[in-house]
């Protein structure tokens, strides 16, 4: 009985079975600010600042969005004040 234990126990797991998987490289995401000649995030525009805030209420980071520093920057700074306009909501609803 002490002999089917030590057996068990001793297994081999090494992953020699598992099949690597390789990542395609992730597709370079485009500035819509740049895209389309935009130079200053206004905050008045509030359809636009929508799509860059989660239903929570962040706003969503460069990386997701794939914003350019320079207009991630702008588009922070246009959130918060929309937002202390009352014109985006501070939390989610």
């Amino acid at each position: 009985m002490d002999n089917k234990k030590a057996t068990s126990a001793a297994k081999d797991f090494s992953g020699d079975d598992k099949i690597k998987k390789t990542r395609r490289p992730m597709k370079k995401k485009v500035c819509e600010f740049c895209e389309k000649g935009i130079a200053e995030v206004d905050y008045k525009d509030v359809s636009r600042l929508r799509r860059y805030v989660t239903e929570k209420g962040k706003i969503i980071s460069a990386r997701t969005s794939g914003c350019c520093a320079r207009h991630q920057r702008q588009l922070t700074t246009a959130v918060k004040r929309a937002r202390m306009m009352a014109l985006l909501p501070f939390k989610g609803e």
